[in-house]
């Protein structure tokens, strides 16, 4: 789906204006020559935040090798003219095969996420994804438990997933004395997700290695609902995943009350400690957090809400070119998609066909980020659009004196009258809202507000 436009409403010109803030946004030099001495190696890599993140660290020019193929993975490995790379899928256990020297956890496992050229020229292969899940560990239990990995001795985690990542992860807990439960999708007893609550409802901790909820189908969750606040001995849920930035069981674990974080400060964290094995030199653990939150900031979304006629599109778009972000009008983007205005699909098919629509559109740009996105007044009427804007997006309610409100072309509003719609959609405005603003009396004053309020 398209509908990310600044001005003109073509679709050429929407795809011109995305391809531009995302040049803005991501592409901050040009891309690193392939003979860099760090990199990237996977199958298909797309968008990747390593190049950000290891300029960041000072292991830098930083190249992507989309090497599909095994044996031009394998030859890059043993041949290529760089310093240090990081491994993905499909290829870490190539990477642990090729490599001259193994680490014992890569013994062990037969698995590696980092390569070193050693100064007599010998790879050592290394796998810093435990390092990562400690370091997010660690954080976690401090902020939320008020202690470090001891509080884990004598306590059950639960790990869902049983391949590579489930290793790293089970290592960590079982040295910080936990009696370490790695769970399948299916099995016998013990095993299977649906047995979870019986099995393991004493759980003190569940941790997510699988890649469901990942980026595009997102916001997914590889439990079913209601399985977390049933698991009556669960005090926190960690997600490895990183995109979104809050994934499907991340939101359940909050809507439970139960502390919950993804996976952004294990992939800075494993990262940071490649860089050290790289360069050879110690870096600042203050690194890791400070990257996160840059690469938070900057991948959050902002929608805006708020009753029709409230301004939302003009102030979102304002914010958009302040802060050089793709603006999305979600009204043109459903015109685009769908070849008819709202006003036009309701007026035929009715409201619940246009809602449906709708929420397909919003689930397309919530699931992308850095986006500053203009919702129509009536997204709150689907309870399922509030998770697709929370996975990767902080919500902006504008809140205009009904009196005041802009009625033109608003076939709902006219239909049903302000006041019955007001009554109905301002308590969720509320409910759903990160932050409220009371207009400031236009567009430009409103958008400077929010930038201000939100740091951007």
């Amino acid at each position: 789906m398209t509908g990310r436009e600044v001005i003109a409403p073509a679709a050429d010109a929407v795809a011109e204006a995305l391809a531009a803030g995302r040049a803005v946004r991501d592409a901050e030099q040009g891309p690193a020559p392939e003979d860099a001495p760090y990199g990237l190696l996977g199958g298909a890599l797309g968008h990747s935040w390593s190049p950000r993140i290891h300029r960041e660290l000072g292991s830098f020019p930083y190249a992507l090798h989309a090497l599909p193929d095994p044996a031009d993975a394998a030859d890059l490995v043993r041949s290529g003219d760089w310093r240090g790379l990081n491994v993905t899928i499909p290829h870490k256990r190539l990477a642990a095969e090729a490599a001259d020297v193994r680490t014992p956890f890569v013994e062990a496992h037969g698995a590696a996420n980092t390569l070193v050229r050693l100064d007599d020229g010998r790879v050592l292969a290394d796998n810093t994804d435990p390092w990562g899940f400690a370091f997010l560990l660690d954080g976690f239990l401090r902020r939320h438990m008020g202690a470090d990995a001891s509080w884990l001795r004598g306590r059950k985690a639960v790990v869902l997933g049983t391949g590579g990542a489930s290793e790293a992860v089970g290592s960590v807990l079982s040295e910080a004395g936990a009696e370490v439960a790695r769970i399948s999708r299916s099995g016998g007893p013990g095993h299977g997700y649906g047995t979870l609550v019986e099995d393991h409802g004493d759980a003190a901790l569940l941790v997510n290695t699988t890649p469901v909820g990942m980026y595009p189908a997102c916001p997914a969750s590889p439990l079913p609902a209601g399985i977390l606040g049933a698991m009556e001995g669960l005090r926190g849920v960690l997600d490895i995943v990183y995109n979104p930035l809050r994934t499907g069981l991340v939101l359940d674990a909050r809507d439970a009350g139960i502390p919950a974080e993804g996976g952004l400060v294990m992939l800075v964290a494993q990262a940071l400690r490649s860089s050290e094995l790289w360069q050879g030199v110690g870096l600042d653990h203050d690194l890791v957090g400070r990257i996160a939150g840059e690469l938070e900031r900057g991948s959050m979304n902002v929608f805006f809400i708020g009753m029709p006629g409230c301004g939302k599109t003009g102030a979102a778009r304002r914010l958009a070119r302040m802060v050089q972000r793709p603006f999305v009008d979600l009204d043109d983007a459903f015109e685009m998609e769908y070849g008819e205005t709202p006003a036009a699909c309701i007026a035929r098919d009715g409201e619940a066909a246009f809602r449906d629509r709708e929420t397909a559109v919003l689930a397309a740009h919530g699931a992308d980020t850095g986006l500053v996105v203009a919702c129509g007044g009536g997204v709150v009427c689907r309870p399922e659009n509030r998770r697709l804007m929370e996975q990767n997006g902080t919500v902006v309610m504008l809140d205009r004196p009904l009196d005041q409100l802009s009625r033109n072309d608003r076939p709902l509003t006219a239909a049903r009258g302000v006041e019955a719609l007001a009554a109905e959609r301002m308590p969720l405005y509320r409910e759903w809202a990160d932050l409220e603003v009371r207009c400031t009396g236009s567009a430009e004053g409103d958008a400077v507000l929010v930038r201000s309020l939100l740091g951007l």
